[in-house]
């Protein structure tokens, strides 16, 4: 070892602690990346919860019917928010309904939303277990 090697930290006892600073932190990261894939569910079940627009009905000015199909495990409540929308997109008719528990993996559904003023068309917003 030359006295460069020494003035620059480049000695047997730098390169160990640098392997050793490397090392630990390499398995910090892991142990931490691990930690946020069981909390953020991608190891554990997929969602069991989906919404599909399947068709809307404009009913005068004052109302739409709104059609989707619900998937849920059978024996889940569920809650959907319904829209409509007027031709600038502008939501004009909101209605949360309750949809309860039943022996049905896959149901159709439609309910009717009172508008504002004139819709154009009617959405599922979105749907939560409850």
């Amino acid at each position: 070892m030359t006295d460069l090697d020494a003035r620059y930290g480049r000695t047997r006892s730098a390169s160990r602690r640098t392997r050793v600073i490397v090392i630990v932190s390499a398995l910090a990261f892991v142990a931490v990346f691990a930690a946020w894939l069981l909390w953020a569910g991608i190891l554990g079940a997929p969602a069991q919860l989906q919404a599909d627009d399947t068709a809307h009905k404009v009913i005068g000015d004052s109302a739409v019917d709104v059609t989707w199909q619900l998937t849920v495990e059978p024996g889940t409540d569920a809650r959907c928010a319904v829209q409509a929308l007027n031709s600038t997109f502008a939501i004009v008719g909101w209605k949360v309904v309750d949809v309860p528990a039943s022996t049905a993996r896959i149901r159709s559904l439609t309910e009717r939303v009172l508008t504002t003023e004139p819709a154009v068309t009617g959405l599922i917003y979105r749907c939560w277990l409850t």
